[in-house]
Formats: structure tokens, sequence, C-alpha cells
């Protein structure tokens, strides 16, 4: 997607429930910084590699394959997805990322593989491109580097 202000190719960042309550929650898992934080630093980043970023969140999962949809029919250069809890439940969500031609990049901010055995499956990871997991809030980071690489 390009924006008809910047002409940027647009990489959406998506994240799931409870990501609203980043730098309360879990500290000792998820780290200090706050959504909105993240979302800054993202914002700066994309900047200087010449895309544009929108960032969203919601506690919902219809939300989150309505926004895929959204996504794939603006035309985004790629999707940046922190599902949450919904990462080793949905095949809902499973199911959009297979059938939207635009690639999504799971994130995660702890490493789900090395938290309790119930998160080892992640039904995103299997239709997504490529993962970021275990750096804090890097992870976003490291993701939008690898968007703008594709």
């Amino acid at each position: 997607m390009t924006n008809e202000r910047t002409d940027k190719p647009t990489v959406f960042v998506f994240s799931g429930p409870n990501l609203n309550l980043l730098g309360t929650r879990e500290p000792e898992i998820y780290g200090h910084d706050t959504l909105n934080d993240i979302h800054a630093r993202l914002e700066a980043q994309a900047a200087e590699l010449g895309l544009r970023v929108e960032c969203r969140q919601t506690n919902h999962e219809g939300v989150l394959i309505d926004w895929l949809h959204e996504a794939y029919i603006a035309g985004a250069k790629a999707v940046l997805l922190n599902a949450g809890g919904y990462t080793h439940t949905s095949i809902a969500i499973h199911d959009a990322i297979k059938s939207i031609k635009v690639p999504v990049i799971e994130v995660h901010l702890s490493d789900p593989m090395k938290r309790e055995e119930f998160r080892h499956i992640s039904y995103v990871g299997i239709a997504a491109v490529d993962h970021f997991a275990g750096h804090g809030a890097d992870s976003y980071t490291l993701a939008l580097d690898a968007a703008a690489r594709l």
C-alpha cells in the first residue's frame, strides 16, 4: 500500500490480546516498554527505511482477521503480526494469513519455545514467512528490517 501523502510502501503492525498492557503486564517476561513506545520506534525506523507503518492493537480475534484482509486489499508490503495468545489457538488467523498475498512476519517479545509447553505450537508461524521472538521490543524492529528487505 502506498499512502497518498507519502507514496511510501506500508507495513501494517498488528498486535493482539493483552499487548495494550505492555509496560505493566509481567515486565519480567515482556519488559518495560509500552506498545506506544514500540510503535514510536517503528515509525522512526520506517522513515529511515523509506516505509510507512500503520500500527494497531486489538483484543479480538475477528478484528485481527479483518485487518489481515484489509492489508491484502490495500496492497501492503508486509504485515508484522504479534497475535499474542491467539498464536497458539487460532486456526482462523492461520487461514487468514494463508488466504492473503501479503507476507506476514510473526513477532513475539518473549520466546514461546522457552515458555510453557502449550505455547510451543504456533499456528501463525506455520503460515508466516519469517518470525522474530525472544528479543523483547527489538523483535519488532528486527521484523521491520526483514520486511524492508522483502
